[in-house]
């Protein structure tokens, strides 16, 4: 998995760039969402099988699971600006097995889950897999995962950032 920061940055990103209003239960609620599909390895406590569905990277991970809980906050939380909630929730918890897909580890992302229990990554695993738990993460591994989220997650973040800041300010002054 990306770390949670390499998430969580997607997270902000995300609502930064749909939403012009700064809904803070939007942004506290997209960066949640970004590290929701992990709260799956409290699975292993209780003896469920990594390939499980349900184990990690399972069904929290899945397009499916992203529609639920997308769906479940639009009506909860999004008392305005609904289709802004629902696009922003979804894209933020699918934004985690994406970037899971994308890394050097793991036995791949169960996108299809429960329709199709295959595990999946993209042909680009370059992001470092981030080592479960704080005390492994505060490492040499550690490190190099972090890295290796600044080249592939936070770099392309902060340009798009920027971009919205550019775009922003540009048209303030035509007004």
């Amino acid at each position: 998995m990306a770390s949670v920061f390499g998430h969580g940055i997607v997270g902000y990103t995300l609502v930064k760039v749909a939403n012009k209003q700064n809904l803070k239960w939007l942004l506290l609620a997209a960066i949640f969402s970004t590290i929701l599909p992990d709260f799956d390895v409290i699975g292993f406590n209780f003896g469920v099988a990594y390939s499980s569905p349900l184990g990690h990277r399972g069904f929290t991970h899945s397009i499916v699971f992203a529609l639920l809980w997308a769906i479940l906050l639009m009506f909860t939380l999004g008392r305005s600006n609904k289709v802004i909630w629902f696009l922003v929730i979804f894209v933020s918890t699918m934004s985690h097995g994406l970037l899971d897909a994308m890394t050097s580890g793991g036995k791949g992302v169960g996108f299809f889950i429960p329709f199709n229990n295959d595990r999946f990554f993209f042909p680009f695993q370059d992001i470092r897999v981030s080592p479960i738990g704080i005390g492994k993460f505060i490492s040499e591994r550690g490190v190099q995962v972090i890295f290796s989220e600044f080249k592939y997650i936070f770099m392309p973040c902060f340009i798009i950032l920027a971009i919205r800041f550019l775009v922003f300010k540009f048209s303030k002054n035509k007004d």
